[in-house]
């Protein structure tokens, strides 16, 4: 390896068709560069002609991969492979931790590289050496396909770039057009530290597909309606920064006689399930579930109840918010949203039951809506405050859930009367009815609802709308 280098092996990140053989073969003809293939393709080890590489049959690489990653750094030469999306993902985070490991990111306009595939796939020809044995066939564009095509390239993308972005990394960029440049692959050269040059480009390979696009697809009129159904510029993605949850495994709580587990939403009043839990149990107290959990008790717990259901509880998200800035910020202890409040609106938020009984329907109103403009903010974040997971949207909170305890079932708290008796269903066994709890406060969201008071909620929580499905609050009542 050269002592210039200031990495010690490389990566080439690529997908099918977009140039990769190509790149290889320019690397290769520079002294002191090394690219081995595929090293991490799971049908075959390096190219499928090749048995083995560094010692490793596909047999022991699979047993190990990061013993075949660790070995690219032991070579005299500066090696590296190309991996692709659909390549063993065991070794990605390895390599895109490592800062002695270059990146080199191989792109393609997509559209050619499906088209591309798709021949490539119909005259199973890969590689094109000499034009004449090139082999010719039109093939069907199918829009659907296309679409899944770009989503799975896009997403692999967005994993690297986040990575190298929270890793302080950067890499080498290099477009299919570019592999043509004489000055573009010694300018890699450069960057990886090595001192040689390429003279010229390597003759072996040739571009097999050089018609026009059109001229490639046996139904080239469907190509403009396929991309018109893509939205190329996420325009309909709602940007969120709503930071994650982390794991909620503090709140688990699951039956003693029943492998049944519930794992509440902080804000969603978990106290009436608990208590039809304690039913479950033959009329135990809810402090009796068993909760309180490990990672590793967690673990045991699973592994013990092969068969279980886990379920979480789903409330209205303006009726939730209603219950939070009660409980929470008026009634507990959230003084520092209390005193976001009073700052932007001019109010002082009561702290008494009698107080809050007390108030008009207007003030309570404004309350109310200076609540919800400051989760608007926390969520975007727009304030000094963390996001807590009290008032966090129910979406990040079941992401949150599922990295511990992937959910069965979402239930809704209008429909418990019917739904959780009915997860007996599952068990094989019969379960107790529930008994829904009328809830009592000092102060009532009906008093004060309109439509200024809905859409203030949806500017807060409409990631919960839109992902969770929810209407109106005076659609969905009780719920």
């Amino acid at each position: 390896m050269s002592d210039l280098s200031r990495f010690r092996y490389f990566v080439v990140l690529a997908e099918m068709r977009t140039g990769s053989n190509l790149l290889e073969a320019c690397l290769n003809e520079i002294p002191g560069l090394r690219c081995e293939g595929e090293a991490f393709n799971p049908v075959f080890v390096s190219h499928p002609k090749t048995d083995s590489l560094f010692g490793f049959d596909r047999a022991t690489r699979d047993r190990d991969p990061l013993a075949l990653l660790s070995a690219f750094e032991r070579q005299d030469s500066l090696s590296g492979f190309r991996y692709f999306h659909d390549h063993d993902p065991r070794v990605v985070d390895a390599f895109l931790g490592d800062r002695d490991c270059a990146k080199i990111i191989l792109t393609r306009n997509p559209l050619e590289s499906y088209v591309s595939l798709k021949i490539a796939r119909a005259t199973q020809q890969w590689r094109l050496g000499d034009v004449k044995n090139r082999r010719m066939e039109k093939v069907v564009f199918d829009p659907v396909e296309f679409e899944t095509h770009l989503r799975d390239l896009q997403a692999f993308q967005i994993k690297v770039q986040n990575r190298l972005q929270v890793t302080g990394q950067t890499a080498f960029y290099v477009d299919y057009e570019d592999i043509q440049s004489l000055d573009v692959i010694n300018g890699l050269a450069e960057w990886l530290g090595v001192a040689a040059r390429l003279e010229a480009m390597p003759k072996k390979l040739k571009r097999q597909n050089p018609e026009a696009l059109e001229d490639k697809v046996v139904n080239p009129e469907a190509i403009a309606a396929g991309i018109a159904r893509l939205d190329r510029f996420h325009l309909s993605r709602s940007p969120n920064f709503e930071p994650r949850q982390p794991g909620l495994l503090w709140a688990f709580r699951a039956c003693q006689t029943a492998p049944l587990v519930y794992a509440p939403l902080p804000g969603c009043s978990e106290r009436p399930v608990l208590s039809w839990m304690g039913a479950v149990d033959g009329g135990a107290e809810p402090s009796e579930l068993l909760s309180g959990f490990t990672a590793q008790s967690w673990r045991d717990w699973q592994r013990s109840h092969a068969r279980r259901v886990a379920f979480t509880v789903l409330r209205h998200p303006l009726a939730r918010a209603h219950e939070i800035f009660v409980g929470q910020v008026a009634l507990g202890s959230r003084e520092n949203v209390r005193r976001f409040i009073e700052r932007v609106h001019g109010l002082s938020v009561p702290t008494e039951r009698a107080a809050l009984r007390a108030l008009d329907a207007q003030t309570h109103r404004q309350l109310f809506l200076g609540f919800l403009q400051f989760v608007k903010a926390n969520l975007n974040g727009q304030t000094a405050l963390p996001t807590r997971p009290v008032w966090a949207s129910q979406s990040r909170l079941i992401e949150a859930i599922t990295t511990q305890c992937p959910l069965h079932h979402l239930l809704r708290e209008g429909t418990l009367a019917e739904d959780l008796p009915r997860l007996g269903r599952d068990l094989g066994r019969d379960l107790p009815a529930f008994v829904p709890t009328p809830r009592s406060g000092p102060l009532d969201l009906a008093r004060i609802y309109d439509a200024g008071v809905e859409a203030a909620c949806r500017a807060a929580y409409g990631i919960d709308y839109e992902r969770l499905g929810f209407g109106d609050w005076s659609d969905e009542q009780g719920a």
